[in-house]
């Protein structure tokens, strides 16, 4: 049932939804946008300016500012473009949000799990892996072309105003469209697009695939799909083959989106990289599992050898923080995969770095004989081993191995892999 303009006007203005977002808002924390204005400073602003907010959005005159770009460098190359609205911005756009989820939810597939309440990745994987386990062994993986920023904005607003009778609301929804991009202090008008990064982005790109989501369920094919990363799963490779031309055709004649093409493809589910996890055919059972993406692996190797450079300059502890914090972010994400052997290789190359680490920060010769014998070294071999010019590798893989020991790292508050594989899978 619709609401009318009325009722979904003020549920938007009211106290409740509005307290809400402002702590949702504040628990997201973020940059801060084109005026600079920080989310710890929300709180003094709205307390001196909500009444006037309410009242533009009532008369049609709130008027967002543009977004700053912000670009985020793809693993593969090339640039994810951001856009930062204003912390003021960010807020109207999660009261928006919030009073719109209800409406949209049911509408919405079942096979759609990106930005969507008690939804997640992990299911999006469960679900294409009893596909393929059912005999679907062939997927389409359909590449949209930089969806964020091609987004029609007639087409967008004109599915809106389907379910969303209230003026106010989709005027100032096509204002956000419209309000521009700042790049390095030059202004851009956003003719199409929905940049990523505002806290109305996520619902608006379900709004405007749930086209492609309702269009594959009329054909009878099974798919998942998370934000932008849609992939179907199909019983031959010409079925594939099928499929790839008439759903590409349906995007790009329809919801008037690009498919990109080169990246885009028909094959096996052990060629595919899907949210960040690839796919493994298990001999013992003959069932297809999933594990971390080898793309996944080594970006992840990548930032823990940035954590573990002798470089940065930073303590300890502060280095044992970040590193617990990257290995049980990964480990919380991926838990579902199968990853024994990445999680041992990776245990010992940290704690091989981090050998050298703290080798090169004990410095000073006196420093190491004293860190050494409080470690056990007798004082003779403590005075010889602190005066050892090998290469901090060599010193590393050597007696340092038998001083600093794994149970003395993981002692010393060093998280291991293997540990947090073994408790997600126990």
């Amino acid at each position: 049932m619709l609401k009318n303009d009325d009722t979904l006007l003020n549920e938007l203005l009211s106290d409740e939804n509005l307290k809400i977002a402002k702590q949702r808002v504040k628990k997201n924390k973020g940059a801060s946008g084109i005026d600079g204005m920080e989310v710890k400073e929300l709180d003094e602003y709205l307390s001196k300016h909500l009444d006037e907010i309410k009242e533009q959005i009532r008369n049609k005159k709130y008027s967002p500012k543009p977004v700053k770009r912000v670009e985020i460098p793809k693993p593969d190359g090339g640039v994810r473009n951001l856009g930062v609205p204003t912390v003021v911005d960010r807020f109207v756009q999660q009261a928006i949000a919030q009073v719109l989820t209800p409406i949209y939810e049911p509408k919405f597939s079942e096979s759609s799990y990106g930005f969507r309440p008690d939804r997640c990745c992990e299911m999006a994987i469960l679900k294409a892996l009893e596909f393929m386990n059912d005999g679907y062994q062939w997927v389409v993986d359909i590449d949209l072309e930089k969806f964020f920023d091609n987004v029609n904005h007639d087409k967008l607003i004109s599915l809106i105003m389907k379910d969303v009778k209230c003026g106010e609301i989709v005027s100032l929804i096509n204002k956000f469209l419209k309000s521009g991009i700042m790049i390095d202090d030059e202004y851009k008008e956003s003719v199409i697009g929905t940049p990523q990064g505002g806290n109305l982005s996520p619902l608006l790109s379900n709004i405007m695939l749930n086209q492609l989501d309702k269009e594959l369920e009329a054909r009878g094919l099974r798919f998942t799909r998370y934000a932008d990363d849609c992939i179907i799963l199909v019983g031959s490779s010409k079925a594939a083959d099928r499929v790839m031309k008439n759903v590409s055709i349906f995007i790009e004649s329809k919801l008037g989106l690009k498919v990109n093409m080169t990246k885009s493809k028909v094959s096996k589910p052990n060629d595919i990289k899907y949210l960040g996890f690839g796919f493994f055919m298990d001999k013992n059972d003959g069932l297809r599992k999933a594990k971390p993406h080898a793309k996944s692996v080594e970006k992840l190797k990548l930032k823990l050898k940035k954590l573990t450079s002798r470089r940065r300059s930073i303590s300890l502890d502060e280095r044992l923080e970040k590193i617990k914090k990257t290995i049980v972010g990964w480990t919380n994400y991926y838990k579902i995969g199968y990853w024994k052997d990445v999680a041992r290789m990776v245990d010992a190359h940290v704690r091989f770095r981090l050998r050298m680490c703290i080798w090169k920060q004990w410095k000073k010769v006196n420093t190491k004989k004293k860190a050494l014998i409080s470690l056990g070294v007798p004082k003779r071999e403590a005075w010889m081993l602190a005066n050892c010019r090998k290469a901090y590798a060599r010193c590393a893989s050597s007696f340092l191995n038998n001083v600093l020991t794994n149970k003395r790292l993981k002692e010393r508050g060093l998280v291991f892999f293997l540990d947090q594989y073994n408790l997600k899978h126990c």
